[in-house]
């Protein structure tokens, strides 16, 4: 993961193309204002995002033996004597009606000592034994080959490639430091339910300010790691997740908004002052800890050994389809309670691939690089199909309408992966 450029607070001008937000920084007046406000307030002029040569052949001169050990020696003995190999015998077969043989030709067969000609016949026996392991399953199947993934990137200094198993595998090792721990019990004025609809409008506000994917999942990350250490109030709670943006925001964003347009978008919710003071208290209570391994550098990982197809409409469909369950998951609260990032990443990648019925559901290459077999991940990745199967009728919409539209291949609006389904 790449540190990102770290901007100021009061930065005073947005990225390019971008319309200067109007500043809404009006004081709690007393008045009653309602939480999670629509974001449509927010009008912004959107950005677009960033011959061969043949092989040699080598004439090799074979000679063939016979099969009799015998004749070997002989013919062996012979050559040490200087006496000449017999040549083949010719035998000539003459076949006429008449006596005289008059008008017919005859027929010449050569007859070699090497041995008949004539393929050789597998017995009806063997055949029927045969068909009947394949029927009864007790023929090997072939094994899949495991695929070095990064074998197209090799001339890509990007990628990494000399180290970039190195760096999966630490994070593996450490993605339980930040992990998320189950904090819902400690929070009495909070549910998983506020959560939910908290995740679903940080996924819209997301959207609206067209950041970088990792930027969202940072947020979450953040925004659970400090409810679990600390108690906030329901009031709070939106301050809590526009305040984890920002700073995802300065961690992985080039031209990141400023606080003014996370309040405006707050319908004014919020001062400005609170959103600084509700910053560094994050900050504070996470020690400064944000380099950590998030849902998403699994993702993109596991999606590129999940593809195994050329054709660009199957590569969108297949990442669209995985990044749309893993973000279905994270707004759910036992999903990220219960399983750490790399499991439902791979789980993830795994009701994508049944979802669009690929076949086989998991490979040699896609257990070599998860770490994880089917039986591992097929829990996980019930729940998430079984949150696909109810996006359309939920009223949190926000990850459904995202990944309903053209752009996005409308993996939405695929049928759940029945196989899945209970």
């Amino acid at each position: 993961m790449t540190s990102r450029l770290v901007n100021n607070h009061h930065q005073s001008q947005h990225h390019h193309n971008r319309g200067e937000v109007k500043q809404k920084n009006v004081l709690a007046d007393g008045r009653s204002r309602r939480v999670l406000q629509d974001i449509g307030n927010l009008v912004i002029d959107q950005a677009p995002l960033g011959g061969a040569k043949k092989p040699i052949s080598e004439v090799v001169n074979a000679t063939t033996l016979p099969a009799d050990g015998v004749v070997v020696r002989k013919a062996a003995a012979n050559q040490k004597k200087g006496v000449d190999k017999p040549k083949p015998e010719t035998v000539i077969v003459i076949s006429s009606d008449d006596e005289s043989g008059k008008g017919v030709k005859p027929v010449t067969r050569r007859i070699t000592r090497e041995g008949p000609s004539r393929k050789e016949v597998k017995s009806f026996s063997s055949v029927l034994t045969a068909r009947s392991k394949l029927a009864s399953g007790l023929t090997n199947k072939p094994k899949d080959p495991e695929i070095n993934i990064d074998a197209v990137d090799i001339d890509n200094e990007l990628a990494v490639v000399e180290y970039v198993d190195d760096i999966y595998n630490f994070y593996k090792l450490s993605e339980h430091e930040g992990q998320v721990e189950d904090y819902m019990d400690a929070q009495p004025d909070i549910n998983a339910k506020m959560r939910s609809i908290l995740v679903d409008w940080l996924t819209e506000v997301h959207r609206k300010f067209q950041l970088m994917p990792e930027t969202l999942y940072l947020t979450i990350n953040i925004v659970d790691r400090f409810l679990s250490k600390q108690v906030v109030p329901r009031r709070e709670l939106q301050l809590v997740g526009i305040s984890s943006m920002v700073i995802a925001c300065k961690y992985e964003e080039i031209w990141a908004p400023e606080v003014n347009d996370f309040v405006f978008i707050s319908d004014n919710a919020y001062a400005r002052e609170q959103v600084l003071i509700m910053e560094k208290s994050i900050l504070g209570k996470l020690e400064w800890y944000l380099t950590v391994p998030t849902l998403y550098v699994f993702l993109v990982r596991y999606v590129k050994a999940s593809i195994t197809s050329d054709k660009e409409v199957l590569i969108n469909q297949m990442e669209n389809m995985v990044f749309f369950l893993a973000e279905l998951g994270l707004m759910q609260y036992p999903t990220t309670a219960l399983y750490s990032p790399s499991i439902i990443a791979a789980s993830a990648v795994y009701a994508a691939r049944c979802t669009l019925q690929e076949s086989p559901i998991w490979t040699d290459t896609l257990k070599h690089y998860t770490g994880y077999s089917e039986d591992q991940l097929r829990d996980c990745a019930k729940l998430l199909v079984k949150y696909h199967s109810a996006a359309a009728e939920s009223k949190l919409k926000a990850v459904y309408r995202k990944f309903s539209s053209p752009d996005r291949s409308g993996v939405a609006l695929l049928t759940p992966a029945k196989t899945l389904l209970p």
